[in-house]
């Protein structure tokens, strides 16, 4: 008797065990092979969310960074998308035209999305309605070398409101290459390679001489790439190539803080660690210069949206909700060194809180970020507008290179019947 009791409760747990297993959602989630603590950060999260709820059951899948993108189109065309998607924040736009993502305004409440930097919120909307959120965003600004600032006798601007004119920072370029340590004083990063940095890092130029990258009233034409002010600020950049301030050929990636053989960097917040190592105290952190029209800083990084073809959006949007707790944010951003998306995790974080060494970042993105065009055209934008500027960093007539650039944007724009809605 005892012994087929046994066996019956046996059974009935097996059973319950079986429902509970036949009741949990799978949701495949696809994400980019980024840096080691941040690709070990995110597949530790999804395993702790795996292991501490039972309605659903993340599968997650790492895609390498390089060819992502491609490999979000071929999926999409194959009809192979998974529930929830990691972005790059400039394709956000032609994905919603393209069909492949839903909005989650229905998930995000007011105060929610009160909580998230302007900047993370500005990135993830299109024709009114959210389709992406992030869990960290980017910050673009000048690492300086204090001790070669000082013997040059150039001014440390700390504050927004207190950065370099044109005169100014153009004058501190001349004085720094003239120090005999210096090979050249402004370290562009120009050893990334032409591509997404080139726009990212530079189209701020632009907009703070008051030109840009295309007609933001409807995104329609690339009348402002070739006004007299993107001109004008294409022009000074290239003067600062002419002028030995900075190279198109730097030999490799330490120049600014390894050889120390320039005396600044044209950088995000990416380059901290390794420079405050090389650097220390002599590492100082200064605003994007004001140009004219005041300093404009590049803003966007990778973010997350739910895919149209999801059949479990709700599974989707529980994992994305664990991953924008701010715990878990500051786990990833103390991985990845990014700037925390939320306001209640930037009160929390060493790094970018309000004492913290990098809290210019922070109020660069909520006082003057601007975002990359949001608009479907964007990839051709981009492509543009970095061989434009690959071109005039190497000698080329500067409004022949930006209107070949507009010419291009123009005619997609025309292809595509003006990306209608």
């Amino acid at each position: 008797m005892k012994r087929t009791f046994a066996m019956f409760v046996a059974v009935l747990v097996a059973l319950v065990l079986a429902g509970s297993a036949a009741a949990q959602s799978d949701v495949t989630v696809w994400f980019h092979s980024g840096k080691g603590p941040e690709r070990d950060t995110l597949n530790a999260q999804v395993k702790d969310f795996n292991a501490q709820q039972s309605q659903y059951h993340v599968v997650a899948e790492q895609l390498p960074e390089g060819t992502y993108n491609d490999q979000v189109q071929a999926g999409a065309l194959a009809g192979k998308l998974p529930c929830l998607l990691d972005f790059d924040g400039p394709n956000i736009y032609n994905y919603v035209w393209s069909g492949f993502l839903q909005p989650i305004d229905r998930y995000v409440s007011s105060d929610l999305k009160a909580d998230f930097l302007p900047s993370i919120i500005a990135q993830g909307t299109y024709n009114g309605k959210l389709y992406s959120l992030g869990t960290f965003d980017s910050g673009l600004a000048i690492y300086g070398n204090k001790k070669m600032l000082e013997e040059a006798g150039v001014r440390i601007p700390t504050t927004i409101a207190d950065a370099w004119t044109l005169s100014e920072f153009e004058d501190a370029l001349a004085k720094l290459t003239a120090l005999p340590d210096v090979k050249y004083a402004l370290d562009l990063k120009f050893n990334y390679g032409q591509g997404e940095w080139f726009t990212y890092g530079f189209s701020p130029i632009l907009q703070s001489f008051g030109g840009d990258l295309i007609d933001r009233n409807g995104y329609q034409n690339a009348d402002p790439l070739v006004s007299q002010a993107s001109i004008d600020a294409m022009t000074h950049f290239q003067s600062w190539f002419k002028n030995g301030w900075t190279t198109a050929t730097p030999a490799g990636d330490g120049d600014f803080a390894v050889n120390k053989v320039a005396a600044l960097s044209w950088v995000g917040h990416w380059a901290y660690n390794d420079y405050k190592k090389a650097l220390g105290n002599d590492l100082v952190l200064i605003p994007m210069p004001n140009f004219g029209k005041g300093p404009k800083t590049g803003m966007g990084s990778w973010n997350w949206g739910i895919t149209k073809t999801c059949s479990n959006p709700d599974g989707a949007w529980a994992f994305l909700n664990y991953l924008i707790q701010p715990d878990q944010i500051l786990r990833m951003t103390d991985a990845n060194g990014a700037v925390p998306a939320r306001k209640s995790a930037l009160a929390k974080s060493t790094l970018y809180g309000t004492n913290g060494p990098l809290n210019l970042f922070v109020r660069q993105l909520q006082q003057i970020a601007v975002p990359r065009p949001q608009t479907p055209a964007y990839p051709v934008i981009t492509q543009a507008f970095a061989q434009a500027v690959a071109n005039i960093a190497a000698g080329a007539d500067v409004k022949t290179e930006l209107q070949k650039a507009a010419d291009k944007i123009d005619q997609d724009i025309k292809d595509n019947k003006g990306y209608p809605n």
